[in-house]
């Protein structure tokens, strides 16, 4: 039964008994999961009247106030219900989704064991904690907690995020299974709009639908490429954005550049009818399964074509996603099998970047908290990359390279005393780990001059992190895996022709930072070579991109109908 349906039968429910206490409970669970924010306030509140400071109500409550953005009201209205629910897991479980986004790092881990303790051997409360421990650099019980899911996916037992999956130690094989069984789970809820197809003539018209149309990693990559297509009389470019205007500089750009519709806070259909009413022949999934965003769009089929690219780095797992772009590095034929979409290849990185952005000078190493002399290695991987295997090898190399130190960002909750914790355990001085805030992207960015190599992380890699470091100069040292999310900072190097900044394994890895460490001239001439490749390699070349691209996503559609202006 569709969720529309049960929606039909429980509001028909409803009209006969409307003291129906669970029915309202229910009826908002449906309206939330549909993206319709009101209507699950209205229906929790109907609840709440029935049963006054009822857990049930008051946790619809708060995922209203979650959903909505208001975060602190949110961990207080389910903080209030868990305490008068303490055995009820699913309502723990929505706590820490809270805590996490009001910045409550250690209380959102706390609910998610509490979450686990209840329900053990529950497959997506076990995983939300495992990412979440991730994030925190707790390590703890990691390897049980890892078992537990991995054994879960390969059983198809129980649904888990596909996105914390990439930072597991899993195979391309896995990855698909994981992703296939949560694409079910939204599948089978959900009834499609009717068929549509691909107009034959006039300009293509290209959607691309995410949230982090701004100030975010997906506004910094594209908002060049999207500069460089407006010109192009084959495309007509339509952004459906999730996010809200965060005011940026970003934004403004892409408004500018592109038709850009607000779809922030609208229910799901709504947003997949606002997308077919504008004739989309080509949908962008620009989130994928990325925290934020709108599967259940993607379900509805608003285009003819949907297309999974640059977000999510690998398979969606989905059948409502024809295809998916990559390159031949990050992803090889070998990997083809394990992807449920086409595979579509760019002649280039398939990843673009913005190459107007122009470096601010670099502040001195002391307002950085770096020390005077030495050799810098960086790597400002969001925390949840930085496991046991990449953190060990990194230590490798500062105990090999005297004096040097490892500029990290800093971390959620009591991150950052978790990895020096970890560093004095590995018989270094904690010290040599130095955290950076996060700043405004011109200033992160011009922090770059002063660090000698970047040192990548797996299974995940740097991603828009390992594009901004080349770009501000940095060389980035990478051991490229077996999945697309193991690849991407291989791919930029082998696109900019630094091949051997790709290496086998951690002990050559471990090898080739510490003879860059101890070599200054070395460093001097890789960082030479880099600035030569940045110019003469298409890497950053978004005029480029944008033709390859476009040529690209015609041809692609001429093979469903198209037959072009």
């Amino acid at each position: 039964m569709s969720a529309w349906q049960q929606r039909q039968q429980l509001q028909q429910a409803l009209s006969r008994q409307p003291g129906d206490f669970v029915a309202w409970v229910m009826l908002a669970d449906l309206e939330l999961e549909a993206g319709d924010i009101a209507a699950g306030e209205q229906a929790a509140r109907r609840a709440l009247q029935l049963r006054p400071n009822h857990p049930e109500a008051l946790a619809r409550l708060g995922r209203v106030a979650w959903m909505a953005g208001a975060h602190a009201d949110a961990a207080k209205l389910l903080g209030t219900a868990s305490a008068l629910a303490p055995e009820h897991p699913g309502i723990a479980l929505w706590l820490g989704h809270a805590l996490e986004d009001a910045d409550d790092a250690e209380g959102a881990a706390a609910a998610y064991r509490r979450a686990h303790t209840l329900l053990p051997g529950e497959p997506y409360i076990a995983a939300q904690r495992l990412a979440w421990q991730r994030k925190l650099c707790d390590w703890q019980d990691l390897d049980r907690l890892a078992a537990q899911v991995r054994d879960a996916v390969a059983a198809g037992n129980g649904v888990v995020e596909p996105f914390a999956f990439l930072s597991e130690d899993a195979s391309a094989a896995e990855q698909l299974r994981c992703a296939r069984t949560r694409a079910a789970a939204i599948a089978g809820g959900l009834r499609p709009l009717p068929p549509a197809q691909v107009r034959e003539r006039g300009p293509l018209r290209i959607g691309a639908l995410s949230n982090g149309f701004g100030a975010h990693p997906t506004g910094l990559l594209t908002v060049a490429l999207f500069e460089q297509l407006q010109n192009d009389p084959h495309l007509q470019l339509h952004l459906f954005a999730l996010n809200r205007d965060d005011g940026s500089r970003i934004r403004q750009r892409l408004q500018q550049a592109t038709t850009l519709h607000d779809v922030a806070g609208l229910r799901h259909a709504d947003t997949a009818a606002r997308i077919r009413a504008q004739g989309i022949d080509v949908l962008l999934d620009l989130r994928g399964w990325g925290g934020g965003g709108t599967p259940e769009v993607l379900a509805l089929r608003p285009a003819p074509l949907q297309i999974n690219w640059l977000a999510y780095p690998g398979t969606s797992g989905a059948p409502w996603l024809d295809a998916v772009i990559g390159d031949t590095y990050a992803l090889p034929p070998n990997l083809e099998p394990h992807y449920s979409e086409r595979v579509l290849r760019l002649p280039r990185a398939f990843q673009p970047s913005d190459n107007t952005r122009v470096l601010e000078p670099a502040p001195d190493r002391a307002a950085c908290g770096l020390p005077e002399q030495g050799v810098v290695f960086c790597c400002f991987n969001n925390s949840y990359k930085l496991n046991p295997r990449s953190m060990q090898r990194a230590f490798a190399v500062l105990q090999a390279v005297p004096g040097s130190v490892l500029w990290l960002l800093s971390g959620p909750g009591q991150a950052d005393a978790r990895l020096r914790a970890a560093a004095a355990a590995a018989g270094l001085e904690p010290a040599r780990l130095v955290f950076m805030a996060k700043l405004p992207h011109p200033q992160y960015l011009a922090r770059y001059a002063l660090a000698d190599l970047f040192l990548d992380t797996n299974p995940y890699n740097a991603h828009t992190t390992a594009s901004d470091a080349l770009w501000a100069g940095c060389p980035v040292l990478t051991c490229p895996g077996e999945t697309f999310a193991s690849r991407v900072a291989g791919s930029l190097n082998h696109h900019l022709g630094l091949e051997r900044m790709n290496v086998a394994d951690d002990a050559a890895f471990i090898a080739m930072a510490s003879a860059l460490g101890n070599d200054p001239a070395a460093r001097v001439a890789l960082r030479a070579e880099l600035a030569l490749a940045r110019e003469r390699s298409g890497v950053f070349d978004m005029a480029g991109f944008a033709s390859d691209l476009s040529a690209l996503l015609q041809s692609f559609a001429r093979e469903h109908g198209r037959q072009g202006i």
